[in-house]
């Protein structure tokens, strides 16, 4: 059982749009260029991260968790990554050790910068891999084959990368059992530090736009394995992952001793992230807790950025009783669990209302009691979202 979670409690979330290409599975801001605004992109983040720190009054806080996500932002030049965390560091106390991660792809092109991201600060790659087999990619839309991908992980070690973490998705239409257990076989194999695997999601009301894949499969083109074998998939890369060393400590993340995603768990335990960037979301906690999103568009995020206002698409001041629902709901997906007594001292709520609910899934084997946390048992993980939806 993974207990040494260790999460940041204030990070920086820089989002990079640009892409080669847009995956048909990809819901995220982001979008096809075949030229990219460096520059210009660059010197947007850097007055938005100097309003966001002051509107907000963050500037001189510690920062331990920096995370470059996209987009693909290994198609973002070193020089202009090196700005923008030499910014950071300028406005912000990063602290000893502080987790710096960029996502990259595995295209050659992007590999070959590895070593330049590597001077400028980054200590972490987190790798879309997704797959190596040659069916699986061709559905998901990625350009790269199986081969490139293990020879950019190649890249990373050579770049001084000793931490790196790749991505993966099951639950693809045409995706065997033997495939996904050939893919978390190939992973294991090349020793990464963390891998997360993913059941491909193209429920509409969990998208944030209308992906091409999930139009695809709602004219019947395309179709998804049954829950069932979704979840044998899952339980495949699960054993498989274990077998290599890889401890569980989240539904979908499985890492060695001591290389979680801090940046992530900070999601997962509420802590705070400033935001910048096209379509980042951010949550800061003052006098209210607020979350707001950016404009989704690259070119209306510049055009706001640059006449002088700060680029939010929504803002929203989240209630306790929001806060304690997104605080259950994130702590159960932790192998860990979440202590659900303080939880509910915290925002207000009755333990006693829900104890009967937790009895009721201790006796069902869907959770345990453990040092005074309500855990998910593997049967649990596979009900989290009707879990944490009675626990409400």
């Amino acid at each position: 059982m993974y207990t040494g979670l260790e999460a940041a409690r204030f990070g920086v979330y820089v989002h990079f749009p640009y892409c080669l290409s847009k995956c048909p599975y990809c819901d995220f801001a982001s979008t096809a260029a075949k030229q990219i605004p460096d520059e210009r992109y660059t010197q947007a983040i850097l007055a938005e991260l100097s309003r966001r720190l002051e509107a907000h009054g963050a500037a001189g806080r510690e920062v331990t968790s920096i995370f470059l996500g996209g987009g693909t932002p290994s198609l973002w030049a070193p020089r202009s990554v090196a700005k923008v965390l030499d910014a950071i560091g300028q406005q912000l106390r990063v602290a000893s050790g502080c987790e710096v991660t960029l996502e990259a792809n595995p295209g050659a092109s992007d590999a070959e910068r590895f070593s330049d991201y590597r001077r400028a600060g980054v200590n972490r790659l987190s790798m879309g891999v997704q797959s190596f087999e040659a069916s699986t990619l061709a559905t998901l839309g990625r350009a790269h084959d199986g081969a490139t991908a293990k020879r950019a992980f190649d890249a990373a070690r050579r770049a001084g990368f000793d931490n790196v973490s790749m991505d993966f998705i099951y639950g693809v239409h045409g995706q065997t059992e033997a495939q996904v257990e050939s893919d978390a076989r190939a992973a294991v194999g090349l020793g990464s530090e963390h891998l997360s695997a993913y059941a491909l999601t193209l429920d509409k009301a969990s998208l944030a736009e209308d992906v091409p894949l999930a139009k695809q499969l709602a004219r019947g083109e395309v179709h998804l394995p049954p829950d069932e074998t979704v979840v044998r998939m899952q339980r495949l890369v699960r054993d498989v992952f274990a077998g290599a060393g890889l401890q569980r400590y989240e539904i979908s993340n499985y890492a060695k001793p001591g290389f979680h995603s801090r940046h992530n768990a900070l999601y997962w335990t509420g802590g705070e992230y400033l935001a910048v960037g096209t379509g980042a979301t951010g949550f800061v906690r003052g006098a209210e807790a607020v979350r707001y999103s950016n404009q989704r568009s690259a070119d209306r995020y510049l055009a706001e950025v640059e006449a002088g206002r700060v680029p939010e698409a929504s803002r929203e001041v989240l209630t306790p009783f929001e806060l304690f629902e997104e605080r259950v709901a994130m702590g159960l997906r932790l192998v860990n669990g979440v202590d659900l007594e303080a939880v509910c001292r915290e925002f207000g709520q009755s333990a006693e209302a829900r104890g009967q609910t937790v009895r009721h899934l201790v006796h069902a084997r869907l959770a345990e009691r453990r040092e005074g946390r309500l855990a998910l048992t593997d049967a649990g993980f596979d009900v989290h979202s009707a879990i944490a939806a009675r626990l409400m």
